[in-house]
């Protein structure tokens, strides 16, 4: 006579007060992780790599050797009367004579990005702890819509917000014929600040709901301690939830920095014909010329505007991960 196995059950663990709760999603995804050969990993590593080699030895080579044999080849440059590898590409964009304005687009950048960082945290960090700890009437409703934003592609908007930036935003009421004024006329069309408004409107929704996650999931007795302490909504905040948010914090400054640095078509639909004020990304993809006939220049350019985030990342990657994922299961 044989008997059947029982089915397995899935993995689960004791807690406090003898109740079995089933083992977090997160720790069977670390646990299929853990069973990737590490060779593959080095081989997606690898791979992923390979274009940003390519890139990088490309901005050394000369217009002839760039369209006369491929990146892997640039060993063979001097024999094949290209000449070797130059820093010529480096000097026509940032040197003296510089062309096409490539420093002045990395300060650009650098204005647009750090700016259009900083106010979507400062704005939203406290908007998710009020959505997390603050009870009001219709707190849920407002989360949801605001939630609900991200659904909204941002080229959809980019045009309306053009002519809200330029002409203000007023509204007629028929039966009176009275006009209110929504949006004041400040003349922003073509001006930094109109990016980091765009970048700021199109970044709090998915802020709001990346730090509401993490917030929430704080221990509600330091919040109830310094309650029965006397500090107020402001104080808990500064004190207790900036602190404790901090990997969350980091993560979206990653996030958020990577973007607006990237950006390409927000800068060029809000500053337009501004080149004063255009970004290291719009001024690097003219640099061809309109017949590409510098396009020998484009590697250089790109790998410029390349280092910047690479090294935001690497200063903040500690934090990126223990960022997105904490708060994100509760188990």
């Amino acid at each position: 006579m044989t008997t059947e196995a029982p089915p397995r059950q899935p993995e689960a663990s004791s807690s406090a007060g003898g109740i079995t709760e089933i083992k977090p999603l997160t720790g069977r995804v670390a646990g299929f992780l853990r069973g990737i050969p590490t060779w593959l990993l080095w081989f997606f590593v690898v791979v992923w790599t390979i274009p940003t080699l390519g890139l990088l030895i490309n901005s050394f080579r000369t217009r002839d050797a760039q369209r006369g044999s491929g990146w892997w080849m640039f060993w063979q440059d001097s024999a094949n009367g290209y000449g070797g590898l130059t820093l010529e590409n480096y000097r026509d964009i940032l040197g003296s004579n510089a062309t096409g304005g490539v420093a002045n687009g990395l300060l650009n950048s650098m204005a647009i990005a750090v700016v259009a960082t900083i106010i979507p945290i400062a704005i939203a960090a406290f908007a998710a702890y009020a959505f997390a700890w603050i009870d009001f009437r219709g707190r849920n409703l407002l989360f949801i819509a605001t939630v609900a934003l991200l659904a909204v592609p941002s080229q959809v908007a980019l045009i309306p917000l053009l002519q809200m930036y330029a002409g203000g935003a007023h509204f007629t009421i028929p039966l009176i014929d009275k006009t209110l004024t929504v949006f004041p006329d400040l003349d922003l069309a073509g001006t930094i600040p109109a990016v980091w408004l765009t970048h700021t409107g199109f970044a709090l929704p998915f802020a709001i709901f990346l730090l509401h996650n993490y917030i929430s999931g704080l221990p509600s007795d330091l919040f109830e301690s310094a309650r029965i302490d006397g500090a107020d909504h402001f104080t808990i905040f500064r004190k207790i939830v900036v602190p404790l948010s901090v990997p969350v914090l980091a993560a979206f400054t990653i996030f958020q920095f990577l973007w607006t640095w990237n950006d390409y078509l927000i800068a060029l639909t809000m500053i337009g014909g501004n080149r004063e004020a255009l970004p290291a990304t719009v001024v690097v993809a003219s640099l061809a010329g309109e017949f590409g006939l510098r396009e020998e220049l484009l590697t250089a350019g790109a790998w410029i505007i390349t280092v910047v985030p690479l090294i935001v990342f690497f200063a903040l990657q500690r934090f990126f991960v223990r960022g997105i994922t904490a708060g994100s299961v509760k188990g």
